[in-house]
């Protein structure tokens, strides 16, 4: 950062930073929810182990969940759910990050007060305005401090809890206009989860804490938690079940062995085919730009990047099956019954279609199937809502995953594929799709061009730094934007196949 910002702009940087340091110790205050022999436990294990306690306390949280789930499954429907939502799930961000769980005790209770005070056309400005400045200082602030480092810090949980009460915003803007009778096109499209009005402050704090969530989400809707804690889920008001409830244990157990499977070959993979250089990874030469690296042939270079990013791919997977089988416990995961009393599906709580993602023949399904439920988000609550821009769209995403070079060298690249598709879908699949089947030939072909071409781009996303992403680009002679450019100036000329052609 030294390199970036001019030398006069350090000392008022470091000077907020001091005084916002000065409220630390009233905030260690608030950590009373941890008993000393856990620390002292974990500590130890740390040592034990060589893992370092950062780590260890956030797997532990992400395993705690799943008998804490056998809990809130047992307990009765209402504020008690809702209590002890709150409560564990605080308890659990106390566990992995200390006192920075402040900020989103913080966060949260300044936007109840807004939910609470202002006109729902008001607030759904506001919040998000909020949330997104409220995210973006400690994304700067972890820059800043630990520029390239991976030290866990409130920022991660930060991401979830802007996700969640940026779309209640939503929400309760929808429900108001709902009632009102006054609906617009977007609120049609989001109805069903439109709020009508604040939830009370201990379901409000439920949900936001929600143990099953705070730490690697999903950010699911508010209705989809409130009817899992209420009841309305499974039940009609009268009592009796909408359909046969099924059993929880497959769907639980089946995300459960997926997150062990894929925590496995991330330790195992990443540990074979490291990106970055393991013994220094915040300021070594990445592996993939050594000059004992660079000297290999360019395809086994490319195959190696590519088996790299795939092990990375793991960590997200495990954390994110690993909170859809702790959903899945209480029934969060479940999606219901459709008016038949048929079973719809365990979707609600997933956050990615592991196979379909792998396999996937476009960006469309690429992006559909990964982070699905930050997917919805922007969706519903950012391209729907400013007419269909992908310039607002992809600009909130890369906002809230922070302001690294390397994300916005890579969302800026999607576009560009995306146009490519569209033409090849205009020009190239009327020409050589013999069946909607993506494995057919022609939709292998697909497969492997776009897994081809992200795998390049997205490179940039994990080596963050400019320098690192643009001579990693550069070591692949920019072959992903030079054939995208290519692809697309050929075929805008090329005529569209006419319909007896095809």
């Amino acid at each position: 950062m030294d390199r970036i910002l001019p030398e006069a702009a350090h000392a008022p940087i470091n000077a907020a930073i001091d005084f916002v340091y000065s409220y630390g110790p009233a905030a260690e205050k608030t950590v009373v929810l941890v008993p000393a022999f856990l620390t002292n436990y974990v500590e130890s294990l740390a040592e034990a182990t060589g893992f370092d306690s950062e780590t260890i306390n956030y797997t532990l949280g992400l395993f705690a969940c799943y008998p804490l789930g056998i809990i809130m499954n047992m307990l009765p429907y209402g504020k008690i759910k809702h209590a002890f939502s709150f409560l564990l799930g605080a308890f659990l961000l106390q566990f992995t990050i200390g006192k920075q769980w402040v900020h989103q005790m913080i966060t949260s209770l300044i936007c109840y007060a807004m939910f609470v005070l202002l006109p729902p056309k008001l607030s759904k400005t506001i919040v998000p305005i909020f949330l997104m400045t409220y995210v973006t200082v400690g994304h700067l602030h972890r820059m800043y401090i630990n520029y390239l480092g991976y030290d866990l810090d409130f920022t991660g949980p930060q991401m979830v809890i802007t996700i969640k009460l940026y779309a209640m915003a939503y929400n309760l803007y929808d429900g108001h206009l709902i009632s009102r009778g006054k609906e617009d096109r977007a609120a049609k499209k989001c109805a069903p989860w439109a709020i009508a009005k604040v939830p009370g402050i201990v379901e409000y704090l439920g949900y936001t804490f929600s143990f099953a969530t705070i730490l690697a989400g999903p950010a699911y809707e508010y209705k989809t938690y409130a009817n899992a804690c209420d009841g309305s889920l499974l039940y009609n008001s009268d009592g009796k079940p909408k359909g046969k409830i099924p059993s929880q244990i497959w769907p639980t157990l089946r995300a459960f062995l997926v997150s062990i499977i894929t925590m496995g070959l991330f330790v195992v993979g990443t540990g074979k085919f490291p990106l970055l250089d393991p013994s220094d990874p915040q300021n070594a030469t990445p592996v993939v730009l050594t000059a004992e690296f660079l000297a290999r042939p360019w395809i086994q270079r490319y195959l190696y990047q590519w088996v790299a990013l795939f092990f990375i791919r793991q960590k997200y997977y495990f954390a994110w099956k690993n909170a859809e089988g702790a959903n899945n416990i209480w029934y969060a995961g479940f999606e219901g019954f459709d008016d038949q009393g048929n079973v719809k599906g365990w979707e609600a709580a997933s956050n990615v279609r592991i196979v379909e993602f792998e396999t996937a023949p476009n960006v469309k399904t690429l992006s559909a199937m990964w982070n699905m439920k930050t997917a919805n988000w922007l969706s519903r609550y950012v391209y729907i809502r400013t007419g269909g821009s992908l310039t607002a769209t992809y600009g909130l995403s890369a906002f809230w995953h922070g302001f690294y070079p390397g994300y916005y060298m890579f969302f800026l690249s999607v576009p560009i594929l995306t146009f490519c598709e569209r033409v090849g879908r205009k020009k190239l699949t009327p020409r050589f799709a013999t069946s909607g089947s993506k494995w057919s030939p022609w939709g292998i072909v697909t497969m492997l061009s776009t897994s081809f071409v992200v795998e390049y781009m997205v490179a940039a996303f994990q080596l963050l730094s400019y320098d690192w992403a643009v001579a990693n680009w550069k070591s692949h002679l920019f072959f992903g934007h030079i054939l995208c450019f290519v692809f697309y100036g050929a075929l805008s000329n090329l005529p569209s196949p006419k319909k007896k052609d095809v």
